[in-house]
């Protein structure tokens, strides 16, 4: 069984709903997790332009959108959604790629330049930037796991600038 609904740019689940941003839209629809059903609701983010990820902690969802941007939006009311963080810079390129979220801290990847960022989810303090290997070329994604390293999913290696891995930092 499927839906088409549109470009599906992400996805999270919280409880039994299954939260999804679609490309070039500023709403956030609702599906039942388990039967894939949308609902009657959805959440309409004024603003927000193009999400591109979207992650869920301590019933808050975080999306990534246009780049450069990352929205806070509540689970309980819908109504209470913030711009909580603003990468665009003259001076720093950092554009937003994937999100990942482990116990309150938020990572951010760009793709390039590669870059790996871990804010924390209640005040968007950045915690720190990871050291990336210069053979880096492009960052896609990543997770902290639980010794406190990154696994991260990249282009580039020390045998190729265009081969696919996955490393642990």
């Amino acid at each position: 069984m499927w839906y088409v609904v549109d470009k599906v740019d992400g996805m999270t689940v919280l409880d039994d709903i299954m939260y999804v941003v679609c490309d070039w839209s500023s709403t956030i629809r609702l599906y039942n997790k388990d039967t894939y059903r949308q609902l009657d609701v959805e959440i309409e983010v004024d603003g927000m332009n193009n999400p591109g990820d979207i992650v869920v902690c301590d019933r808050q969802l975080y999306i990534a959108d246009s780049g450069y941007y990352i929205w806070r939006v509540s689970v309980d009311d819908h109504s209470k959604y913030v711009k909580w963080l603003s990468t665009e810079s003259t001076t720093d390129m950092f554009h937003v790629n994937n999100l990942s979220v482990t116990s309150q801290r938020l990572l951010v990847t760009s793709l390039a330049p590669p870059s790996l960022r871990q804010y924390h989810t209640t005040d968007a303090q950045l915690l720190r930037v990871v050291e990336l290997p210069g053979y880096v070329e492009e960052l896609y994604h990543a997770v902290e796991t639980t010794r406190g390293t990154f696994v991260i999913g990249h282009i580039g290696t020390s045998q190729s600038e265009w081969q696919g891995a996955v490393s642990e930092q």
